[in-house]
């Protein structure tokens, strides 16, 4: 038991360092149009989640039961990965990735609707805590220039209702792949026609950069996916906010960005909360 614990954590920062690769490629792609960057992006998630479900030998199936679950978990996460990938283009990247992790958070609050599962009050208060944590990232009152930081967490808020759909089809019996693969042809055929209405030709370096954050998202989600194989979410989630820490450092190594001191606080509140309620459910289990 303790081997796989160890395992999954080894996983799981494999996949932080995956999405963070990704936010930078992202970056590094230039000031092309948006659904340009997320139509590559699910490509190439399409093709690996296809080559997994091929290998693995099993099945396409859904269901019957299942089919709006993973419809809603598609769509609503095709608005998180556009709203993330904007985010990633207007703010520092430690930022965008913070807003982003508020999405476990917010999965609480999604599953009481989604799901039937009442929070506990502890459950509510890591909630407030964690807004608080996010209001010192968005820094509200600065007018206009809070927008990016508020498209960032509604991107961090499609992402825990879609996490949250993803657990309703699982309980319903499909697998990770089916719905990595739904939700990848998913985004792809819905952002298609703006990809061809806003289409900016390329050059070789912004390919290259676009294909690697597909194969970078593709490796955060198989990180992710192998993590909680090998270990429960109550054992290891904690360690996702790794990620925060590859996000600054990449930021300031390629973009010379420093995250001020309200952000620093905000982050120091959502980690916090983090471990708090991570420590709780190991002392509750």
């Amino acid at each position: 038991m303790r081997g796989n614990t160890v395992k999954g954590i080894c996983f799981i920062v494999l996949a932080a360092a995956g999405f963070s690769l990704m936010a930078v490629f992202v970056r590094l792609a230039g000031p092309l149009p948006v659904m340009q960057k997320v139509f590559f992006r699910n490509l190439v998630a399409a093709a690996v989640a296809f080559l997994m479900l091929r290998r693995s030998g099993e099945p396409f199936r859904i269901g019957k039961g299942n089919r709006t679950a993973v419809f809603l978990r598609s769509l609503i996460g095709m608005l998180g990965v556009i709203a993330n990938f904007w985010a990633i283009d207007h703010l520092p990247i430690a930022d965008s990735t913070m807003l982003n992790k508020m999405s476990p958070f917010f999965a609480i609050l999604m599953s009481l609707f989604i799901l039937g599962e009442r929070p506990v009050k502890r459950d509510w208060l890591c909630l407030l805590v964690a807004l608080s944590g996010a209001a010192l990232v968005i820094k509200p009152g600065l007018g206009l220039t809070s927008l990016p930081a508020l498209v960032g967490l509604f991107g961090g808020f499609c992402a825990g209702t879609a996490y949250t759909f993803v657990r309703k089809a699982g309980q319903g019996g499909v697998k990770g792949a089916v719905i990595i693969l739904c939700f990848s042809l998913f985004s792809c055929i819905t952002v298609l026609p703006f990809f061809l209405l806003q289409y900016e030709p390329m050059n070789a370096r912004q390919l290259c950069f676009l294909l690697l954050s597909g194969c970078a998202g593709a490796l955060g989600q198989l990180g992710i996916t192998m993590a909680y194989t090998y270990a429960p979410a109550k054992e290891i989630s904690v360690y996702d906010y790794i990620q925060v820490v590859f996000a600054a450092l990449l930021g300031f190594l390629l973009f010379e960005e420093l995250p001020d001191v309200f952000s620093v606080l905000g982050y120091l509140l959502i980690i916090g909360t983090a471990i708090y309620r991570f420590l709780a459910s190991k002392k509750t289990a």
